[in-house]
């Protein structure tokens, strides 16, 4: 089924600190903060938002479709893409702009220092989710502000379910937008940080927040991740990974294992499941898209895992 995703697609620049940050960060100092983490090792990748998801989409066997804004230097990306036989049909050239770009700290517990340049993702309001035909499910994942907005009322309008999943873009809007935003969204899915967020700026809880959607899911990291539904929580373990070397893109990992268990009607606890197992995955592998499992690999991971299959 045709799944389209709007969000970025982004190079993601990824350098390792070997060291703690808290061991270089005075709390009482805050206020003056200058400070400086040497990267011996960095490398450039593949990534964004709508690149992770419909990578790894793809991987399971879905069909995605991307609806993003890039810059002049997407020649690269473009070639993966067809590549990997992702269609580029949606994605749109912003002659004069970059690609967006991601510079990505992450020190030895995990934690991660992101500057981010959005470059051509500020136009991605100039995309139209209403002009693609025959989607079945929608995603609204981080991208530009306006963009965002017009792709869930358009969604809405179209009638096709849209999952909202404001990530890091959520500081962007007020408690009034983010509450439209779950109003107009068929699911939400968040992590846990940004779903203590969404409560504070729209007062309301996540209990209230959920009977709103068919599903709100928030996402803990090695703690699993747990799916409210109207009529009860399910809480999903964590697959174990066989190693921890990267958490950038794990999130896009599990969403389109959620993705793809609603397209093919799977159970919630199967598809959270399914999705816990695609982040374990990735985790194994360092940037967002370097992981390369069969379906059938994927499969025995679940099985494995949980028991189960897809």
């Amino acid at each position: 089924m045709r799944t389209l995703i709007c969000g970025s697609l982004a190079f993601d620049s990824i350098m390792v600190f070997q060291d703690h940050f808290k061991n270089h960060i005075l709390p009482d100092k805050i206020h003056m903060l200058n400070v400086s983490f040497l990267v011996p090792e960095m490398r450039r990748e593949y990534g964004g938002c709508a690149g992770n998801i419909a990578y790894n989409l793809k991987l399971l066997g879905g069909e995605p479709l991307i609806m993003a804004t890039v810059g002049d230097d997407f020649a690269a990306y473009a070639e993966r893409l067809d590549a990997h036989a992702i269609t580029r049909d949606y994605i749109r050239h912003v002659a004069g702009t970059y690609t967006a770009q991601a510079f990505i700290t992450t020190d030895l517990a995990d934690n991660q220092i992101t500057a981010f340049h959005p470059g051509a993702m500020n136009y991605s309001h100039e995309n139209d989710v209403r002009q693609v035909p025959d989607v079945k499910l929608g995603i609204v994942a981080p991208d530009g502000r306006d963009g965002m907005l017009r792709h869930v009322r358009g969604f809405h309008d179209a009638g096709v379910p849209c999952v909202f999943d404001p990530g890091q873009g959520m500081p962007l809007f007020s408690g009034e937008e983010l509450l439209e935003c779950v109003h107009k969204s068929r699911y939400v899915i968040l992590n846990d940080y940004e779903a203590e967020l969404l409560q504070s700026r729209t007062g309301e809880n996540l209990a209230t927040l959920a009977r709103h959607v068919e599903a709100l899911i928030v996402t803990r990291g090695a703690e699993g991740s747990v799916i409210h539904t109207a009529s009860r929580e399910i809480a999903i373990a964590a697959a174990r990974p066989a190693a921890i070397l990267d958490p950038t893109g794990c999130g896009d990992a599990y969403r389109s294992g959620i993705l793809y268990g609603i397209t093919r009607g799977l159970d919630w606890e199967t598809a959270g499941q399914l999705a816990s197992v695609m982040g374990a995955i990735k985790i194994e592998h360092r940037g967002g898209q370097n992981h390369a499992p069969t379906r059938e690999d994927i499969a025995d991971r679940m099985k494995d895992a949980f028991g189960k299959t897809f």
